[in-house]
């Protein structure tokens, strides 16, 4: 499999062409065909790649997997039989592309893609980038070996002008396609019978679009800063590196969660944890994908947060381990400049702290709450406080 990404194949990977929401997203519905294998050739382009987005086809001969999928603006659908997309054509508004045995072509009979079946290391050499025979590439591996493959298909596919998919049998297997060497593959063929693996899909889409947007950030000042005793604090630890400036929303209130750094600072106590933030005690929120809040003492691994940095810029990451202990706290509580106010307990440690905005000259990024006093100006992220289950909801309430 080495030969598929050696230095003679890898050109850059291929620009991406289908927006990853939008309603142009090309979406194919497929059905069942048997294509030979070929030796694909694909040229390859010295520009830079485009936005991350992704392109998803459809493979099924479903009419509520092929309603879903066009609700959910994927709207060009591959048929092995033309009765069968004139059929879906007068029920709704698709695109239909055409298997004819390796080949996939478009209304007008002008060749679109190419269809490649991979089963062996081998034939994985055979599709290489350097000519310019299809515009496009579909992918069919066999046999159980995904992961390996598609990572040597990524990494020879560099910058090429065409689009490389891979066909995923459900949602969890195009996500592995689409994370590939943290690129990705341009996109997926999903084909599928049943319509949660395109509502899964598309809920993986939209996490990964909020992660490209900006959280507005407030500056807060600190009013109060008070040792209250013990309480049963969290550290949450990630399955990814954070830096300085990054951290978790945590708040006692949702209505206003503050940033809070990870330990990714060396001190002169105890070594960098750059995948921990110690944040707080059990009954505290966090900020989750989906504009959504959990309790610290619901998260547990395989669960998703969102890691903010001092910018409001944000990406989703995965808990790895949650460890609840006993641990001295510190209240602190801060007014924005309406007046309202919010409140977090902190582990009282000299680890723990608090992001600022970092428009001056000091350097700093945070503040331990050791060092934390009246008149300091930290970061919170204000929103709706009414909260059913973690979701934003509009009643009435009173927190104190």
């Amino acid at each position: 499999m080495a030969a598929a990404s050696s230095s003679g194949s890898a050109k850059a990977l291929a620009c991406f062409h289908a927006s990853l929401l939008a309603p142009q997203t090309r979406t194919t519905a497929v059905a069942s065909a048997s294509p030979r294998r070929a030796s694909v050739r694909m040229r390859a382009s010295t520009a830079a790649p485009a936005e991350l987005k992704k392109t998803v086809w459809v493979w099924t001969e479903n009419r509520q997997v092929m309603t879903a999928a066009v609700e959910r603006g994927w709207s060009t659908f591959l048929f092995g039989s033309k009765d069968l997309g004139e059929d879906w054509s007068s029920t709704a508004r698709i695109n239909p592309l055409f298997i004819d045995g390796p080949e996939i072509f478009d209304g007008e009979n002008q060749k679109v893609a190419e269809i490649s079946q991979v089963s062996s290391p081998r034939e994985l050499e055979l599709v290489q980038p350097d000519n310019v025979e299809v515009k496009n590439i579909v992918i069919d591996f066999r046999g159980g070996w995904q992961v390996i493959p598609a990572e040597n298909i990524v990494a020879a596919f560099q910058g090429c002008k065409g689009t490389v998919l891979a066909v995923s049998t459900n949602s969890t297997e195009a996500q592995v396609f689409l994370e590939a060497l943290e690129q990705g593959l341009d996109g997926v063929v999903l084909k599928v019978d049943d319509m949660d693996d395109i509502i899964k899909l598309k809920d993986y889409f939209d996490r990964r679009n909020e992660a490209k947007s900006q959280l507005p950030l407030t500056k807060a000042t600190v009013s109060k800063v008070e040792v209250v005793g013990m309480g049963d604090r969290v550290c949450v630890d990630l399955c990814s590196i954070m830096r300085p400036g990054e951290g978790l929303l945590v708040g006692s209130y949702a209505r206003g969660m503050f940033l809070v750094h990870s330990e990714c600072l060396e001190t002169n106590y105890i070594a960098s944890r750059p995948f921990r933030v110690n944040a707080g005690p059990v009954h505290a929120y966090v900020t989750v994908p989906g504009g959504k809040t959990s309790y610290l003492s619901e998260l547990r691994s395989g669960k998703e947060v969102i890691v903010v940095d001092q910018h409001g810029l944000w990406r989703t990451a995965i808990v790895g381990r949650v460890k609840i202990e006993s641990r001295p706290l510190i209240l602190v509580e801060a007014k924005d400049n309406s007046g309202d106010t919010y409140s977090i307990f902190l582990q009282n440690a000299e680890t723990v702290a608090l992001i600022i905005d970092d428009t001056g000259s000091s350097g700093r990024t945070a503040i331990p709450v050791t060092l934390l006093k009246v008149g300091d100006e930290v970061l919170v992220r204000k929103q709706g406080g009414a909260r059913h289950t973690g979701i934003e909801i509009q009643e009435f309430i009173v927190e104190k």
